[in-house]
């Protein structure tokens, strides 16, 4: 006879399993926001799913398998796994955990083809842009890596029809600007949009703004955004679209009638609320094809902004790069503890 106690144990840990896990934000019935420091993942599937039946759209930063790896398991147990994970882009934000999570699911990872360079260790990004200002992030974006990455066959192309594998009844739309290949994810029926980097909803330069996260419909961040013609094109792209919950790269997903009058508000001046000022690729954009970084403009820089980078780039890297904190005796990787 199994003892009582064992028995209340096993079903505790089955009750637990299908739950919204506690460091998740539920987006939809199927979609779910694991926040991730200063980016977000999503994971989309039913609570409860069969292993092998959800799928995870980007993977953070290096040191955000650990969350995932949690959230996942109080989604669909300890031992489930995605059908795939699938790309946005490759910043080293929205791929940093790509390749452990992929070896320890043994599954594949898509991304459209303009992002295969940057992920089959090809080529660099085009080199951020400090001088856009606007907040700590963009000071310290030279010391960010950027790339290449290399998943090696584990890395696959997008379906050329745009269906997006293990995610019926989505599809993918072309959303370049940020990078080269970014993609955006749509699913028509109940209008969500997984939107990456394309747009986002806090203003990603300010390291204040990162963590803390006060709602504002943005452009993609400008520190690392190569080419403003193609970025401006894709947000009036995703703005014909009717979306009624966008879940985005950075910042909390938006709803309703504030989403839809900031997207409007960013199509109609773009040039003015998402471009800045002065900047590397203001005038003149990186160039790129299909085996990646071809040509970039001179730098430019920006004294003022130099002196300031040099004060706070100690103490904000060291926040970035360790995502480590002490509080009550523990130790906390990204905000939880471990």
């Amino acid at each position: 006879m199994i003892p009582a106690s064992t028995m209340r144990n096993k079903n505790a840990r089955r009750e637990r399993i299908g739950r919204i896990p506690r460091e998740s934000t539920q987006v939809a019935p199927d979609v779910f926001r694991v926040r991730l420091s200063i980016v977000n993942a999503y994971i989309v599937g039913r609570p409860g799913a069969r292993s092998g039946h959800w799928v995870l759209v980007d993977a953070g930063l290096p040191t955000s398998a650990d969350k995932i790896f949690r959230a996942a398991a109080e989604l669909f147990g300890a031992n489930s796994r995605p059908a795939a994970i699938i790309l946005t882009h490759g910043h080293f934000d929205h791929s940093g955990a790509a390749e452990e999570l992929a070896e320890a699911w043994d599954v594949p990872v898509y991304a459209h083809r303009l992002e295969m360079p940057y992920l089959d260790g090809g080529s660099e990004y085009p080199p951020p842009d400090p001088s856009v200002g606007g907040g700590a992030l963009a000071l310290i974006s030279p010391l960010m890596p950027r790339g290449p990455i290399n998943l090696g066959p584990r890395l696959h192309l997008l379906p050329a029809n745009k269906s997006v594998p293990g995610m019926r009844g989505w599809r993918w739309i072309h959303t370049p600007g940020h990078t080269p290949g970014h993609v955006s994810f749509y699913r028509a029926a109940d209008a969500t949009l997984i939107a990456g980097d394309a747009f986002i909803t806090t203003r990603q330069a300010s390291l204040f703004s990162a963590v803390l996260q006060p709602q504002e419909m943005n452009g993609p961040p400008q520190y690392f955004t190569p080419n403003w013609e193609l970025a401006y094109a894709s947000v009036v792209e995703l703005n014909r679209l009717y979306i009624q919950v966008a879940a985005t790269g950075h910042g909390k997903p938006m709803r309703g009638v504030h989403l839809r009058r900031g997207l409007d508000r960013l199509a109609a001046h773009f040039y003015e609320l998402a471009v800045p000022h002065t900047g590397r690729y203001v005038d003149q954009p990186a160039i790129s094809d299909g085996g990646g970084v071809v040509d970039v403009p001179p730098r430019v820089v920006n004294y003022e902004h130099v002196a300031i980078g040099i004060v706070v780039a100690g103490v904000a890297t060291a926040i970035l790069t360790s995502g480590f904190w002490k509080k009550k005796g523990k130790y906390y990787r990204d905000g939880e503890g471990i």
